[in-house]
C-alpha cells in the first residue's frame, strides 16, 4: 500500500532530523530523483515540515530577540513556499501515474487531491512522534502522561484512518472510478505583482 510505503518514510526522516535536533542542520536526501522519484519527494516534503515544526517552536518563545523573530518568520514564509511547492510535485506524480487510466462515466472528484492527503499525513507523523515523547516523560506528572496517552491514541486512530482513506481514493483514481484536478497554489503574498505592499516597493 502506497500509505504504507509514506509512512515509513515520514518515521525515517523524523527519527534522523532528531539525531542532530536542530533546525539548521544539513540535509542530504537518500533517495535518488531520477530513479526513486516519489521516495525522493516524499523524503523531502517531511524533512521541509519537520523543519518548520521546530521552527513553530522556536518563534513561540515569548523571550524571542524581535530582529531574530522577524528573521524566522521570513524562514516559516520559504518553507511554507517550499512545502505547497512539494505538495504541487507529489500530485504531477500522481497525474502522470494515472494520465492513462480511462475515467468512467459517473466519476467523482474528491475534495482534496491525493497529495494534500500526503501532507496531512506528513504532519501527522510530526504530531504522534511529539505526542509520544510527552507521554513518555519521566519529568511529568502522572496526569500529564495520561492525558498526552489519550491524545496519542487518537493520533494513531487517526492515521490509520487516513492512510485507508489515501489508499482507497488512489485505488479509485487507477480504476476510474474517482478523477483528479491539481489547482496551482495561487498564493498571494509572496507575488511582488499580486501583493500590493510588495508591488509599492518595486
Amino acid at each position: 500500500m502506497f500509505s504504507d510505503k509514506a509512512n515509513k518514510i515520514f518515521q525515517t526522516v523524523i527519527d534522523k532530523y532528531h539525531v542532530v535536533n536542530t533546525v539548521d542542520q544539513s540535509f542530504e536526501n537518500p533517495y535518488d530523483r531520477n530513479t526513486h522519484l516519489i521516495e525522493h519527494l516524499l523524503y523531502r516534503k517531511c524533512w521541509i515540515d519537520t523543519v518548520q515544526w521546530h521552527y513553530e517552536d522556536i518563534i513561540r518563545d515569548p523571550q524571542i530577540d524581535p530582529v531574530a523573530a522577524l528573521t524566522l518568520k521570513r524562514k516559516i514564509d520559504a518553507s511554507n513556499q517550499d512545502r505547497t511547492d512539494m505538495v504541487e510535485f507529489v500530485d504531477g506524480y500522481f497525474l502522470d501515474q494515472y494520465s492513462d487510466v480511462p475515467i468512467k462515466d459517473g466519476a467523482t472528484i474528491n475534495t482534496e487531491s491525493p497529495a494534500w492527503a500526503v501532507d496531512r499525513m506528513s504532519i501527522l507523523a510530526l504530531k504522534i512522534y511529539h505526542m509520544n515523547e510527552e507521554a513518555t516523560r519521566t519529568d511529568a506528572s502522572p496526569e500529564h502522561i495520561n492525558a498526552c496517552q489519550k491524545k496519542l491514541d487518537i493520533l494513531l486512530e487517526q492515521r490509520i484512518d487516513l492512510s485507508t482513506a489515501l489508499d482507497q481514493l488512489l485505488e479509485d483514481i487507477s480504476k476510474g472510478n474517482k478523477y483528479m484536478k491539481v489547482y496551482k497554489q495561487m498564493k498571494m503574498y509572496n507575488d511582488d505583482e499580486l501583493n500590493p505592499v510588495l508591488r509599492a516597493l518595486k
